[in-house]
């Protein structure tokens, strides 16, 4: 029998919950933040895209910074209807057959395997596949596969490390774990029931691998659960995923709804997503406890070595531990996973892909064995009533305002969401909304649906007409967007940032023009136009959008250029103040292959009145600092930092180029500040 990876948020006593470990019965969900309500109402309208928009879309993810969903789509013309329908859009040079055919060439050289070759999939944020490789384990083979991946063009980026995820093995933890006979133990994910009524828990497929495994709520084979892998069918560690089955069949033991999350309320699952990219989402295990993330991929495979690779996982930015396998996933109140693996220790926020933590999404385990998730303290199915008297109470030239009376539920409604004819508008908790940004003198059709906390939604309610007023209740544009200026570039995008425009209602957004194009909308004052050609010159403007409709003027333009696919100098442009007592912080990532140059230069222009207060350091990709100056101690006299201070460090032995590389420059004496305005690094 192998050792197995294995966690689990398993219950001890009588009841078991699900994804944690103390039950809390009709604990209370957590009340969401506004970040949970956007990526809420980003799934909705993700849901809601027309089938014509849909069938274009090379990519969708959730853009934290505009609190909105943001689709890739080929053209202008799909780009104008995407933003028709309320989400921000990218125009991208490859289209989702494109990406796949490029993903399926991939495969195709990957095979069983390729030395140090350890993950691949599509990046929808930079429209191209991706492919990592641990360099440690590189031989001839890994060189003849780097040799034909690159020869695919610059569709597929591959990005080097020295480490990578394992399925991580735990070790008896407090709390309250399971285990697998008289094995290391793993987090239990969620609760669900079969179509009889029995009761089971979902994990990870390499914490059930044993056919007919009995379960155990303590150590020492004490308190048994149940058993595990039924029959030898239920589980599933390969290609197809990870995932795994307990029967729960001792009497004492019944299901719960509610994570536990270690010290903070607990959360109350009420149903289950699919999480993804920019999505922000947590995990409970027995190991890390509570951690949350960003979803950076989904979709994406993993081969663990030893033969064993699978497909389909989603990667995010939260730190794990060995003894979380199988622990639960969340976005919000929904179900999205059970915990895969990660890497040899707890890694918060991670620049370094090999530092990432996977999950198996989970309605793949529901939909495989036919199970039906724990809700609620119960199965909740039951949808609330129709919304009644849906109507209008006032229009303006821009917006118009609704009313409805209040529908009930078998539990309870949790909101509304009012549809412009078949898209989504808005999404609101009371029985009134205004739907703004429309054109003056049009008609519109809208109805509303309430919902509940299990995700059941009502019918629409009866139609309601109005038609804008003809009039421009606001007729005055925004002031342009000032100070327009590039904060970095890679080969295929450029980073911007401007300053902020006023109006005399309020300004909604901005429009990044590419040229005469709209690249893509933000709700902020930054934005990185990816997509785009290496060492290709672009003119950039931003045009301002008040809720009316009205534009500003362009700012002026400014011309970028994106540098060559192989530069070896990367440079951030971003203003970081320098302040008394604390760190600054500056990230660049380099795309430039091979092993780090020998030397490393760094430069850095930064204004500061005591050069003796500094400490400058350089973080490589791998973890390793890199000390450029430090802080002499005792009495000194200060005198200014220099423009444009040069450092040079010799790398490390296997330091590698590509990846993320930080600049920290720590003040250590009272009475200075100063701000870091650029800083370059040569690798």
């Amino acid at each position: 029998m192998r050792m197995r990876s294995k966690i689990i948020a398993a219950a001890c006593g009588s009841v078991l919950t699900i994804g944690a470990f103390t039950a809390v019965p009709n604990a209370a969900a957590v009340q969401p933040d506004v970040r949970a309500q956007q990526q809420d109402e980003a799934h909705q309208r993700f849901k809601g895209l027309s089938q014509g928009l849909r069938g274009q879309l090379a990519g969708h993810w959730f853009d934290s910074a505009a609190g909105k969903l943001t689709v890739a789509v080929p053209d202008e013309q799909a780009a104008r209807q995407a933003r028709a329908e309320g989400i921000n859009a990218v125009v991208v040079r490859r289209s989702a057959a494109d990406l796949e055919k490029l993903l399926g060439d991939v495969k195709k050289l990957i095979g069983d395997g390729v030395p140090g070759v350890y993950s691949w999939g599509v990046d929808v944020r930079d429209n191209q596949v991706d492919v990592t490789v641990n360099t440690t384990r590189r031989t001839e083979a890994t060189e003849r596969f780097l040799e034909k991946v690159r020869a695919l063009g610059d569709g597929v980026h591959v990005s080097e490390t020295t480490s990578q995820q394992r399925q991580q093995a735990g070790t008896v933890q407090a709390g309250s774990p399971w285990w697998p006979g008289s094995e290391s133990n793993c987090s239990i994910g969620f609760a669900a029931t079969d179509a009889n009524g029995g009761k089971h828990f979902l994990t990870a497929g390499h914490c059930t691998n044993d056919a007919n495994q009995a379960a155990y709520g303590q150590s020492g084979q004490q308190n048994r659960i149940g058993t595990s892998n039924v029959g030898g069918s239920r589980s599933v560690n390969a290609r197809e995923g990870d995932m795994g089955v307990v029967a729960v069949t001792e009497a004492g033991w019944t299901l719960s709804a509610a994570v536990n999350t270690w010290g903070q309320p607990a959360i109350t699952v009420t149903g289950s997503a699919e999480a993804m990219v920019g999505d922000r989402v947590c995990h409970s295990g027995n190991t890390s406890k509570w951690q949350c993330g960003e979803v950076k991929y989904t979709n994406k495979a993993v081969d663990y070595g030893g033969g064993l690779v699978i497909e389909g996982l989603t990667w995010t930015t939260a730190c794990s531990k060995g003894g979380d396998s199988g622990g639960a996933w969340l976005l919000g109140d929904k179900a999205v996973g059970l915990h895969d693996g990660g890497p040899s220790q707890c890694v918060q926020n991670p620049t370094n892909d090999a530092d990432l933590s996977i999950f198996q999404p989970v309605d793949e385990a529901l939909r495989k064995w036919n199970l039906t998730l724990v809700t609620g303290g119960s199965n909740d199915t039951t949808a609330p009533s129709v919304p009644g008297n849906a109507r209008s109470t006032g229009t303006t030239a821009s917006s118009v305002s609704l009313a409805w009376d209040a529908s009930t539920d078998n539990v309870g409604v949790t909101g509304y969401d009012v549809y412009n004819g078949s898209t989504l508008a808005t999404a609101v908790t009371g029985t009134t909304a205004t739907v703004s940004g429309l054109r003056a003198d049009n008609d519109y059709t809208f109805t509303i649906k309430a919902k509940d906390a299990a995700g059941n939604a009502s019918a629409a309610s009866a139609a309601v007409s109005a038609r804008t007023r003809p009039g421009t209740a606001d007729a005055e544009p925004p002031t342009a967007p000032d100070n327009l200026r590039s904060t970095g570039v890679t080969a295929s995008s450029v980073s911007l940032a401007w300053n902020a425009s006023t109006d005399n209602v309020g300004v909604t957004g901005y429009e990044v023009l590419n040229g005469s194009a709209v690249a893509t909308t933000v709700t902020g004052t930054t934005a990185t136009v990816t997509g785009l050609n290496a060492d290709t010159a672009y003119t950039f403007s931003v045009r301002a959008v008040d809720a009316a409709g009205n534009q500003s003027k362009p700012s002026a333009e400014l011309n970028a250029r994106t540098s060559s696919g192989n530069t070896r100098t990367f440079t951030n442009d971003t203003d970081y103040p320098i302040r008394d007592f604390q760190v600054a912080i500056s990230a660049v990532r380099s795309t430039a292959t091979g092993s780090a140059t020998n030397p490393i230069t760094v430069k850095v222009d930064a204004t500061h009145t005591c050069l003796e207060d500094l400490n400058v350091t350089l973080v490589a990709p791998s973890g390793r600092a890199y000390a450029l100056m430090r802080t002499p101690g005792g009495g000194y006299s200060c005198h200014p930092f220099p423009a444009g201070k040069a450092f040079t460090v010799v790398p490390g032995a296997g330091e590698t180029a590509s990846g993320t590389w930080t600049l920290r420059i720590g003040d250590n004496g009272p009475g200075d500040t100063g701000v870091l305005s650029s800083w370059s690094l040569t690798v």
